[in-house]
């Protein structure tokens, strides 16, 4: 029996060793774990939010307009998702920062129960990029898919009608 009291002892302390070390270990799931797409620090961003730990925030005011209205959007803010995603500087860059913006200001007017505005800024990003896609997690969305497909289904009509806007007429 004398050796019951120190194995007892050693058994509790290893228990206790191991179970603080769970608790520093993310669980998948649980929101906690970290970051599986990192973003480059100066390459345009896709998803800001999704900074890996211990790396530097971008100086760079257009990288921080994208990342503070992406945030304030999957923070559920989505006036303040328009809001800073509208900012000046994100006009004035490049077409992909644009159309990063001009997404999540689609997704924030669709969310927040304003349609018509949500498909005028697909209209915008058609316009900017008749290319523009939304991601595949992104196209099944039960408020903005539906949306997007019906401006990316019109696009090529408004296209075709274009050239007859100033009245030039066809002959088939």
């Amino acid at each position: 029996m004398m050796h019951s009291k120190p194995i007892t002892t050693l058994a509790c302390l290893l228990a206790a060793v191991l179970l603080a070390g769970c608790a520093q270990t993310p669980i998948v799931g649980s929101g906690n774990e970290p970051p599986s797409t990192p973003r480059p620090a100066e390459a345009v961003v896709h998803h800001p939010h999704t900074e890996p730990a211990g790396r530097a925030i971008p100086a760079d005011p257009v990288q921080l307009a994208l990342r503070d209205g992406i945030e304030a959007f999957d923070n559920g803010d989505y006036n303040g998702a328009i809001k800073k995603l509208r900012a000046a500087e994100i006009a004035k860059s490049s077409k992909a920062n644009q159309l990063i913006a001009i997404k999540y200001t689609a997704f924030s007017y669709c969310v927040s129960g304003r349609p018509r505005q949500c498909r005028q800024q697909f209209d915008k990003a058609l316009k900017l990029d008749p290319a523009f896609e939304l991601g595949s997690g992104e196209t099944g969305h039960p408020l903005w898919g539906p949306v997007f497909a019906r401006a990316k289904k019109s696009k090529p009509k408004m296209a075709k009608s274009a050239p007859n806007a100033g009245g030039a007429l066809r002959s088939s």
